[in-house]
């Protein structure tokens, strides 16, 4: 059996890598041809994007888009890979924390940030990825990157002697981690932190309402087609039959763009992804 071109919106469950639900995808869709935009971690559940066929091509430019997460910082506890899967390697009493402060130390996480990504992050360093780095005994600092965390909702703290609890939701740029923050807020109150729970809750225009279970994809494998996924997640521009073919050549359009756009043919062919330039859209990825 083979798929038509197209997106695969997943649930993960905890304890499967990415690699792990490609694979799967991999075999119900009777195709080698299968990436993901954009990595989560074993102990994250929620949203994966997938591409099947030529649609790959578009999870590069997904991975520009924003995303939304549910997550469960833990302070008074750091660890060496700043979630729960990671060993202890500091514990702080946190009596001394108001709710106030904590709330204030998140609200300091949003906006436009230089962020320290965890040691354990698939960023690779000399070409080895850090974490086989730091698995391998080495310590590895990585470089501070610009991030922006737009919002940064506090559900609730949980107030303890030994540890404190607070349960948050974030929208953020792509590149952002969200360990991170929860490292970086414990560190500025001066108890360490770490984060016991993450749930990604969209990718761009693609959220939980979407994403389906492995189990339910075993029962009915079916892709988000590419045309649709496509009109889904950049502006839309409908072409004509001239500026089709030029599109099929690869040739810039006479257009105002406001930006990364997907252009289609009459009777919603998906042609290509094209974006402004020097006066004229130009394309970046054609799909036909």
């Amino acid at each position: 059996m083979t798929t038509e071109p197209g997106l695969v919106v997943v649930d993960k469950p905890g304890g499967l890598t990415s690699h792990d639900v490609v694979a799967r995808v991999r075999r119900l869709a009777g195709t080698r041809k299968v990436g993901h935009a954009g990595t989560l971690d074993p102990m994250a559940t929620g949203v994966l994007v997938l591409g099947v066929d030529r649609a790959t091509r578009l999870l590069g430019h997904l991975m520009l888009t924003d995303k939304a997460y549910d997550a469960t910082v833990r302070l008074g506890v750091a660890t060496t890979t700043d979630d729960a899967e990671g060993e202890v390697v500091a514990t702080a009493p946190t009596a001394g924390l108001s709710e106030e402060a904590i709330r204030a130390a998140l609200a300091q996480q949003t906006g436009d940030l230089l962020q320290v990504p965890t040691a354990v992050s698939a960023i690779k360093v000399d070409g080895q990825r850090a974490y086989a780095r730091v698995r391998a005994g080495e310590d590895v600092v990585l470089e501070p990157r610009p991030v922006t965390v737009r919002e940064l909702v506090v559900h609730d703290v949980r107030l303890g002697p030994e540890t404190v609890e607070a349960d948050v939701s974030l929208r953020c740029t792509s590149g952002t981690y969200v360990r991170a923050i929860a490292r970086d807020v414990g560190s500025a109150l001066g108890v360490g932190g770490h984060l016991t729970a993450l749930r990604r809750t969209a990718v761009g225009p693609y959220g939980l309402d979407v994403a389906r279970t492995l189990d339910e994809l075993a029962d009915d494998f079916a892709v988000l087609p590419i045309a649709a996924a496509a009109r889904a997640a950049f502006p839309a521009v409908d072409l004509d039959d001239a500026q089709a073919g030029d599109v099929r050549v690869g040739r810039s359009l006479d257009l105002a763009l406001g930006g990364l756009s997907a252009v289609f043919a009459p009777g919603g062919t998906f042609l290509a992804l094209y974006e402004p330039r020097d006066g004229r859209a130009r394309p970046v990825a054609v799909f036909v």
